[in-house]
């Protein structure tokens, strides 16, 4: 899994000097004598960008995932996912091997930017002082369930803008590498 270095097809690449036959052939003649196949991507077609300005962009897929044969059997779901390419010249490649995942919950986490607000800590200690007359076991657990709920809550109203911003400049990217 890696950077190969091979651009294998011409729809493989963009831009720069042309498509390299000789190259393709070679690859495709080592996988076989190999017994080598590569696991099937999805996402953006080229993992590699020297992300100069238009007329002297050179986009490429090097970057792939190859496995033997008796792995592609054990693993038939597998799949590679190339992501946006944002902080790197290369895309991030991702190897599922049970195939795409279905999105779940986002599990609770606590934000470090939230300690510079004060609304923050007024949410913590009402939810901690407001326990009732609860039974002292159980009362750890409710109180952080309830902290949970409003802190979600309210992150959500003061930072959901940013968060839905941000999302969508991510997926702005992937749309715009995904394309022609």
């Amino acid at each position: 899994m890696g950077d190969t270095n091979i651009v294998a097809s011409p729809t493989e690449k963009y831009g720069g000097s042309p498509f390299d036959h000789n190259n393709a052939k070679w690859y495709h003649e080592f996988l076989e004598r190999t017994y080598l196949m590569e696991i099937q991507s999805k996402g953006g077609a080229y993992t590699w960008s020297n992300q100069r300005s238009e007329e002297d962009e050179i986009c490429e897929k090097l970057d792939r995932v190859l496995s033997s044969l008796e792995w592609g059997f054990l693993f038939p779901k597998a799949i590679v996912v190339i992501d946006a390419t944002i902080a790197s010249d290369h895309a991030l490649i991702v190897m599922l091997t049970n195939g795409l995942l279905k999105k779940f919950k986002k599990e609770f986490k606590f934000e470090s930017r939230w300690l510079i607000e004060e609304e923050c800590s007024q949410i913590v200690k009402e939810e901690w002082t407001n326990a009732g007359g609860r039974h002292q076991r159980g009362i750890f657990r409710v109180n952080l369930r309830r902290t949970k709920v409003k802190l979600g809550k309210w992150s959500k109203e003061k930072f959901g803008k940013n968060r839905l911003s941000a999302n969508n400049i991510v997926s702005k990217i992937k749309e715009l590498q995904e394309g022609p």
